[in-house]
């Protein structure tokens, strides 16, 4: 790849939130130039179905080479950012609770039904942290349940049934973020756990959702002394090119958490992160409250780091290609969106939520 190309093809690194309903005009020349990984909404960018679907349809306009990954965390109890008239889904521990696959399996297909309707493509979803720690304030409902058995029973299944109905998948936080005590919006938390325990519990629901396929995983903004003393799982080639990778053996996209949390903020600035969350072996990131300057001032420092050598240009190759591989796996889901807005609210979904609300 030459500098040239790298310039042109740098934004598929990132994964990017904007202010607004509507996709702003800097965004668009800033996509133009830099062929952008995909978008991120939030409460911000919702009005309402009809909204969320033109929302999409401009959104998917700004790709270039490749489609746009047009994502939304949409977990279900505190973790929604689609409100009603979408359904609003009861917390992921109902599911762990009732221990019923065909359950998952049937709010899996509704909620993709909502998301496809109005032309999103990616859910950062499931947790597969395991809520061991009852005073973790970010955790908690939003985990399946509190052992890996029932986590990695559950999230297969959920993993397995939402890729089924047409969203691509994203497994979070890895290594786990269940066993911590303090929030990473917040500051960065410690796991405190050694190597043959994250092995045998934490990584457990990571290891079964990759056998079925997961598309993409996020990384967690957690230290872990055990794997690396000094960075947080996000910036170690440790946890995320050794164990990750190569140890657990996924092969499909490592996603970065939001880079502007404060776990990393307050340590990295925006493009130093940037920088070591791909060298790290973080295929895309996030970068979801950021300002467009300071979304271009990160892309610009990766082009800098590759210039200098810093950050080697083998491994934004490898970044790309499994950002294409993984497309290309999921080209069939990464279509132009088409409006179904009868799914929204549907009272086939409302009943499903209602039955799961009965685990509560």
């Amino acid at each position: 790849m030459s500098l040239r190309d790298l310039r042109r093809h740098v934004g598929q690194l990132a994964i990017v939130g904007f202010p607004g309903h509507a996709v702003p005009a800097d965004l668009k020349r800033v996509a133009a130039e830099f062929d952008l990984g995909g978008v991120i909404y939030f409460a911000r960018n919702i009005v309402d179905p009809a909204q969320v679907a033109d929302l999409s349809r401009e959104s998917a306009d700004l790709a270039q080479d490749w489609p746009l990954w047009i994502s939304v965390d949409q977990e279900g109890g505190r973790v929604a950012r689609l409100r009603r008239p979408f359904t609003e889904w009861p917390p992921m521990i109902t599911l762990g609770r009732s221990g019923d696959e065909r359950l998952v399996e049937a709010f899996a297909a509704a909620l993709a039904a909502e998301l496809r309707g109005v032309g999103i493509n990616l859910d950062y979803t499931p947790v597969l942290d395991i809520h061991t720690n009852p005073k973790n304030p970010i955790i908690g409902d939003r985990a399946f349940g509190e052992t890996a058995d029932v986590v990695s029973r559950i999230g297969a299944s959920m993993v397995r049934a939402l890729q089924k109905a047409g969203i691509v998948a994203c497994g979070k936080h890895f290594p786990g973020h269940g066993d911590t005590s303090t929030d990473s919006h917040l500051e960065l938390p410690l796991v405190e756990h050694p190597p043959d325990r994250l092995n045998a519990i934490e990584f457990a629901p990571f290891r079964a959702a990759i056998a079925e396929g997961l598309g993409t995983i996020m990384t967690a903004h957690v230290l872990v002394p055990s794997l690396d003393e000094d960075l947080p799982a996000t910036l170690s080639r440790t946890v995320v090119t050794d164990v990750l990778k190569q140890q657990l053996g996924f092969d499909g996209l490592v996603i970065s958490d939001d880079l502007g949390m404060n776990a990393v903020a307050a340590t990295w600035p925006l493009p130093e992160a940037m920088v070591m969350a791909l060298a790290a072996g973080c295929d895309a990131v996030l970068l979801c409250n950021s300002t467009l300057d300071e979304q271009v001032e990160a892309l610009e420092a990766v082009i800098h780091a590759v210039e200098q050598g810093r950050l080697p240009l083998a491994r934004v190759e490898d970044a790309m290609m499994r950002q294409s591989r993984v497309k290309t796996r999921f080209a069939h889901l990464l279509q132009p969106p088409t409006t179904n807005l009868d799914s929204i609210g549907h009272d086939a979904h409302h009943a499903i939520a209602a039955r799961m609300a009965a685990f509560l």
